[in-house]
């Protein structure tokens, strides 16, 4: 099996947090693609399903200026350097909304952009702790725990919007029903 091979990189852009490559590459076959672009994201995404004792969701609405919107999301952040994705998920879930998690898993790993970038998500759940202070409010508009039903229903109303809490939603609805 052959795969295509980059024969040449532009770089366009280059941070911390995200860089921009137009590749140019060979497919297999030999067809050239003189204009790949290439997202590339140095740190991977962790977002966290997080359950209390009565099974509710922790959500929180979160300022998104991109879409000069207040959505309604699962917490979540980047790994930072020295970090595992469960200590990246824990860290995210107290500033996001001041809980402490335990028993925290790790579900399962995406990229919700292959195409175009290497981008790549994490899932976990865990559990809450308690709440040991505020959440940032820079960040974070509202923490609310639903009920799983509360949850079905935005997502059915179109109320959640963001692909990472989608996904991590809609996987945990299907396999905690079976």
């Amino acid at each position: 099996m052959t795969f295509p091979k980059k024969l040449e990189r532009k770089t366009i852009y280059k941070s911390s947090w995200v860089n921009l490559h137009v590749d140019r590459v060979e497919m297999p076959g030999g067809r050239i693609v003189d204009e790949h672009h290439v997202v590339d994201y140095p740190k991977e995404g962790v977002g966290v399903l997080v359950l209390d004792q009565e099974e509710r969701i922790l959500m929180i609405r979160s300022y998104r200026y991109i879409i000069d919107s207040i959505e309604w999301e699962i917490p979540a952040g980047s790994v930072e350097k020295g970090e595992s994705v469960i200590q990246t998920g824990r860290r995210e879930v107290l500033e996001e909304s001041g809980y402490e998690t335990q028993d925290a898993e790790s579900l399962f790993a995406y990229y919700p952009s292959i195409g175009i970038s290497n981008q790549m998500f994490h899932i976990i759940k865990c559990r809450a702790g308690k709440r040991v202070g505020l959440h940032d409010v820079a960040e974070v508009a509202e923490v609310k725990w639903l009920l799983q039903g509360e949850v079905k229903q935005l997502i059915d109303e179109n109320k959640i919007n963001d692909g990472l809490s989608l996904t991590a939603l809609l996987w945990f609805f299907r396999h905690a029903s079976g």
